[in-house]
This record gives C-alpha cells, structure tokens and sequence, in this order.
C-alpha cells in the first residue's frame, strides 16, 4: 500500500489536480482535513471508502490510521488543502511514515498564493519591478520563526512577502513592514481564495490594517505586500522579445 499526500487545492473542488483526482477516486481510505478540505471532492472517493475527518486527530491518531490501512493492504489518500510543500504539517507525518516503514508519495496541488495571485489578475514576478517572492508568516502563538526570518529581516529585501496564517495580526505585519516598503506600498489581502465567498482587499500599507478589521478576517487568508502589485509601466520580459534569440533555451 501507499499513502498518498494530495494537495486538494486552495478551495475550488475543480482546482485539485488531474492525478489528485484520480488517485483520490482509487484510495479506499481517505484522510482529510475537514476544516479546509471542500466537501465536494469526497464524492470522488470510491462509495465503500473509509473516510476519516483529521480535523480533530492529533498526530499520533493520525499516523495510527495510516498503519491501520498499511496492515489491511489499503492504499490511503491523505488530503490536504493547498500544496503539501507549504504549511502543510506533511514532514512531521512523513517522519513517523518512515519510521513505520510505510510507502508515501506526494500529490502537488495548487498554493492558496497562486490562487490569490489569480483572484488579483497579477503576476507576482514583474520585471525590473520585483523577480522574487517570499512566503512566510509571522510567529506569534505557533511555532517560534529561525532566527533571520522574522518579518523585519525579510522585509530588507524590499521582495514580494506573501505571509500565511497572519490577518490576525495586521497591525503588527504593517509595523514591522513600514520602514522598508513605506506607508504607499500596495497590499492585498485574499481570503477564501476560489471559493465562491472570496474577499479580496486592495490597500496599501497606510490602511489595508483598518480595512482586515473591517472585514473581520481572522483566518483562511493571504496578505500579499510589495510593489509589483502595483507595477504597470515596467519592461516587457525578455522571454518574447524579438531581439531573443530563437536558439535560447
């Protein structure tokens, strides 16, 4: 058997992808998050499957249905929101799989980040305004930041930040941010990206912390800070340029 890690997605159910879909469709055990997982996409499960809500398992309960499944022979789907490579609590889950001596493998899915950048109509890489994107949060009641990633080093860099699991803490993202975008940079909050009650907010940094408490966002959102979202005079990419070369890679 194998457990498969499957990114469902930011939301949509029509945005996990087409090997998502069908391993899905073939696991008869499925884990899921049921807090962040669209409920639309168990129905891709097999009719006789196992289906277990993780929302309310620790790890230990967890990895104790994975070797369950591995002991009955049953392939498992273990479903996750967004993409597994990104907070997504997969390494801790792969750690134990390893040391139980169960087969794994990984399922990409699409990022809440590319997801909010598709809401926005941007690309978040401009060229000669901004060609590199961080994603991050910021520590507060979960697990402490390594040292020199805490938000005021990384906004020395003047990049685009793309910082998860922060709308709670608005005020103190803009704080830390105003001295190296200052008060005019542009900003945008998606929240529930995909889905059909997606929020977005467009501000800057002088009022995008009002306009998140306005709102009442707390949770299931991505703020998003730098110029390219604001870019429109910039120089076209070099990758369609007549003056290319034809025989670049």
């Amino acid at each position: 058997m194998t457990v498969y890690f499957i990114g469902a997605g930011p939301g949509a159910a029509d945005l996990i992808t087409v090997r998502g879909a069908r391993t899905l469709a073939a696991a008869p055990v499925c884990l899921y998050a049921g807090s962040l997982v669209p409920r639309e996409l168990l129905a891709e499960c097999p009719p006789d499957a196992r289906l277990v809500d993780t929302a309310q398992l620790n790890l230990d309960e967890i990895i104790a249905e994975c070797v369950r499944a591995h002991a009955a022979g049953q392939d498992v789907a273990r479903l996750h929101s967004g993409d597994p490579s990104i907070f997504s609590a997969v390494a801790e889950q792969m750690r134990r799989l390893d040391a139980a001596g169960i087969p794994y493998e990984v399922v990409p899915g699409v990022p809440a980040f590319a997801a909010a950048a598709a809401a926005l109509k941007r690309e978040l890489t401009v060229p000669t305004v901004g060609q590199t994107v961080i994603l991050t949060r910021i520590a507060q009641q979960a697990t402490p930041m390594p040292p020199g990633e805490d938000l005021a080093t990384l906004g020395r860099s003047g990049a685009l930040l793309v910082l998860h699991l922060a709308t709670r803490y608005v005020d103190r993202v803009v704080d830390e941010l105003l001295p190296h975008y200052g008060a005019e940079c542009p900003v945008a909050v998606v929240a529930m990206a995909s889905r059909p009650d997606e929020l977005i907010l467009r501000g800057t940094l002088a009022d995008i912390a009002a306009q998140v408490k306005g709102a009442g966002l707390v949770r299931t959102a991505v703020i998003l800070v730098g110029r390219t979202l604001g870019a429109e005079q910039f120089r076209d990419s070099h990758l369609y340029s007549a003056e290319r070369d034809r025989h670049e890679c």
